[in-house]
């Protein structure tokens, strides 16, 4: 990308994002995400062919690095599980908000905050969904290996995971400082990780 093409093209990035932040997706104006930069809406579909695709590009780099995490926690997990390794709790979901969501805390409240009326809208729920899908397949296999995994229902995982995930995030809705989270993160592993071990029968 050209040096011009590439310093006009952070500018509307760093105007969408203060758009969005300020009136959400669904209020966002392109016209105005034009002012802020200098530049007219057609300017704008130069660099994005939609407020869509521009919210996108905001958010997307952070879902993908949540994913990928979650992809390897899982590989980790069942690797550790089926080599009969006792440490199957070196990585939780606490060690994903340190690595992946609290360095990229602008990102995620986008997400959490601002994403109405786009196909982002239903995230936070959307990712106790998914989560809760692999989980369940998850503690069969810990049964097999002699593990005494409490019987809980569907709906019971939906509440609990549903808690669990709130209370993680919630640092990053309210725009808690880096140290005001990771003390909250603190809480919140204290409080939910013995919990899960006594369900999973560790």
């Amino acid at each position: 990308m050209p040096r011009d093409k590439k310093e006009s093209h952070e500018k509307v990035i760093k105007a969408a994002l203060e758009e969005f932040m300020e009136c959400g997706y669904e209020k966002a104006s392109m016209r105005r995400i034009g002012r802020k930069c200098g530049m007219t809406a057609a300017g704008l579909y130069r660099h994005f062919a939609s407020k869509e695709a521009m919210f996108e590009a905001l958010v997307k780099p952070a879902v993908a690095a949540l994913e990928q995490w979650m992809e390897e926690h899982i590989e980790r997990s069942l690797n550790t599980l089926h080599n009969r390794n006792e440490d199957l709790w070196g990585s939780t979901e606490i060690n994903m908000m340190r690595d992946v969501v609290y360095p990229r805390m602008a990102e995620f409240r986008l997400l959490l905050n601002c994403a109405k009326g786009s196909r982002y809208e239903t995230f936070l729920h959307d990712l106790v969904t998914e989560h809760q899908k692999k989980f369940e397949n998850y503690l069969p296999l810990l049964k097999e290996q002699g593990y005494k995994v409490k019987d809980i229902s569907s709906n019971e995982m939906h509440l609990l995971l549903t808690a669990y995930t709130s209370a993680l995030f919630e640092p990053v809705i309210h725009d808690y400082s880096q140290e005001e989270a990771l003390r909250c993160l603190d809480t919140v592993e204290a409080f939910f990780i013995p919990g899960w071990k006594q369900m999973m029968g560790f």
